[in-house]
């Protein structure tokens, strides 16, 4: 297919039409469903309303596949060179505590100016500016470990809804993309990072209480077994996941789609793609337009991780090994090794 020659799309907005040229239109971004750069800029503008919504006010990493699923896949963590004046951004700290401007969308034509680059997916941070350290989204993302699937989520995420319910909170679950769950609460700006990653250990923990066969907070993959794993530390901060309506790095260009708890248990990842999305949102609309309704406090889910702590000796989990050592934290070392060390250290001392 030939790529074409580039378009001038005239993209309306909040401040009057922007022009977004978009280069390399036919150029094949999924070839095993012959979907092309074009068809992922239409599709962006066709979820644009609540994409928007999504991301809005919020720092957000592309994931950009500048030659296609096929090709490598890389994180823009910093305003690309050569962004229009009219791509906002906003500074955030990681977690080294070096500093950063990332775009922070507004407007329908940061979307195509971004699909144009070879964004598939926006990964925005649990956080609105100007509040940037204090996350106003609790996320909880399930993912099945081998011997494990979407099915095994689901009964899962139907679990993690009832413990949602018992501290009071409501949360909205969506599609990974994948085989995964995401779920998302909204939250009052009031609590750090570091308190809102306790408040998910604390919930995660309480899931697998219930169900312990099906379900584990082990961050050492020798322990998961086939279960489905609680990521708490998606929690930690400059850890994202793809946001609602972002496109994904499969073969089948599936979308990570807000659904209903209702519809949960009927669907597959594969019913949602590019292809199929827009015309579902066109005929039965956003399931997570109540997702702003009601902010939510953290205060019975502290108050489990500090119960835990107290009574059960549960204090805190390992962070990504990328990660300064954090007060509290146990040793990042997996269980296998520490006890080689331990059996090495006593044969030492015999």
């Amino acid at each position: 297919m030939s790529r074409g020659e580039a378009l001038e799309l005239a993209v309306p907005g909040p401040h009057g039409e922007r022009t977004v040229r978009v280069s390399n239109p036919g150029k094949l971004y999924f070839p095993e469903r012959g979907i092309t750069k074009r068809q992922v800029v239409e599709y962006y503008l066709a979820v644009a309303g609540p994409l928007l919504a999504v991301l809005q006010g919020r720092p957000t990493t592309l994931k950009r596949f500048v030659d296609g699923v096929a090709g490598e896949a890389f994180y823009s963590k910093r305003v690309p060179k050569g962004a229009p004046e009219w791509v906002d951004s906003v500074e955030i700290t990681f977690p080294s505590g070096r500093t950063a401007r990332e775009i922070c969308p507004t407007e329908p034509a940061v979307l195509v100016w971004a699909a144009n680059l070879g964004t598939f997916d926006f990964h925005p941070w649990p956080v609105r500016r100007p509040l940037v350290d204090h996350p106003d989204e609790l996320r909880i993302d399930l993912d099945p470990q081998p011997g494990t699937g979407f099915g095994n989520a689901v009964a899962v995420a139907g679990v993690l809804r009832e413990v949602l319910a018992d501290a009071g909170l409501v949360g909205f679950p969506k599609t990974s993309g994948g085989r995964g769950i995401h779920v998302a609460v909204r939250i009052r700006p009031q609590w750090t990072f570091v308190q809102v990653r306790r408040a998910v250990i604390a919930l995660a923990r309480e899931v697998e209480r219930r169900i312990p066969e099906q379900a584990t907070v082990s961050w050492w993959k020798e322990e998961r077994g086939q279960r489905v794993f609680l990521d708490f530390n998606q929690a930690a901060r400059d850890r994202t996941i793809a946001s609602a309506w972002s496109v994904r790095g499969t073969p089948r260009a599936t979308v990570s789609t807000p659904l209903s708890w209702h519809d949960l248990p009927s669907v597959t990842p594969d019913d949602f793609d590019v292809l199929s999305v827009p015309g579902l949102l066109a005929q039965r609309g956003d399931p997570h337009t109540g997702l702003d309704a009601e902010a939510f406090a953290l205060d019975t889910l502290l108050g489990w991780a500090a119960r835990d702590e107290r009574d059960h000796g549960l204090g805190d989990l390992p962070y990504p090994p990328e990660y300064p050592k954090m007060p509290g934290e146990p040793l990042r070392v997996q269980p296998s090794r520490a006890r080689k060390i331990g059996d090495e250290d006593g044969a030492s001392h015999s």
